[in-house]
């Protein structure tokens, strides 16, 4: 019969093994099987060790210690550092600039006064000198002289200073004054935005509305260079206003009509 020594494993000089706990730790050992074999082993300082745990152990003299818990490999491989100076990867193109934001919007301006300059001073015989009804040419001959009427907007048009015009449209009423017919003003640029004491200042013309009596214009189209010049504050109002007597046309002023020679101005920014 063979002696039981003849079966047991021997773990002499084999250094540093490798067993799994089967008791967790405590009182500073537990049970581990190694090769088989179920040995006491003494658990260092600081070492947690559950029932289950892969340990690495050292054999001293006859006493095994386990030094460490094995951990498992990790689920991802860490990403190996970029070798020293290597330039950024490639990302291709850059992504373009965002678009600039476009805003649009409509400005309305009523004129802060309507007024008619005859001869040598401003008409004040009837409506208000700033709300007066606007006048082209001079009435059958009249020894007054000839009229210019005039639309003053103030400073609201430079409330959209910076913005680009995309379209001016003008509102004007004919009454009576001179024949029946359609007749045709010819409008003028002002540089003042507001009354000046002496004669407006006239500049650019262009034709205005061809008006019977009693008809109105809801929206005459101007240059858009006109209202971008009040915009930007070169420009401050609008006349009627011809080197001649005729033809002689009346157009309603403030007092007469309240929205009399209104100016919409639609702008953009961007």
């Amino acid at each position: 019969m063979a002696d039981f020594a003849d079966t047991r494993v021997s773990l002499a000089g084999q250094g540093t093994l490798v067993g799994v706990a089967t008791t967790a730790g405590s009182g500073g050992a537990c049970l581990a099987d190694v090769a088989g074999l179920s040995l006491t082993v003494r658990i260092v300082s600081g070492l947690t060790v559950a029932a289950g745990s892969p340990l690495l152990i050292l054999r001293r003299g006859s006493t095994y210690w386990a030094i460490a818990v094995i951990g498992g490999a990790p689920a991802v491989p860490p990403t190996p550092a970029p070798p020293p100076d290597a330039p950024p990867p490639d990302k291709g193109d850059p992504a373009p600039a965002p678009k600039p934001t476009v805003t649009t919007g409509t400005l309305v301006c009523t004129p802060v006064a309507t007024a008619t300059y005859r001869g040598t001073s401003w008409r004040s015989d009837g409506d208000p000198v700033n709300s007066f009804d606007t006048y082209q040419g001079r009435y059958a001959g009249s020894s007054f002289g000839r009229m210019t009427g005039c639309a003053f907007y103030g400073s609201k048009p430079r409330s959209i200073a910076g913005a680009t015009v995309t379209r001016a449209t003008l509102k004007v009423r004919r009454l009576s004054g001179g024949d029946f017919a359609a007749r045709t003003p010819t409008l003028r640029l002002v540089s003042q935005s507001t009354r000046p004491a002496g004669a407006p200042t006239l500049n650019e013309s262009t034709s205005g509305p061809a008006l019977a009596v009693n008809a109105t214009a809801t929206a005459f189209v101007l240059p858009n260079s006109w209202a971008q010049a009040m915009v930007d504050g070169t420009r401050g109002g609008l006349a009627m206003h011809v080197n001649s007597d005729s033809p002689h046309i009346h157009f309603a002023g403030r007092g007469s009509w309240s929205a009399a020679w209104t100016l919409t101005i639609s702008w953009r920014r961007g």
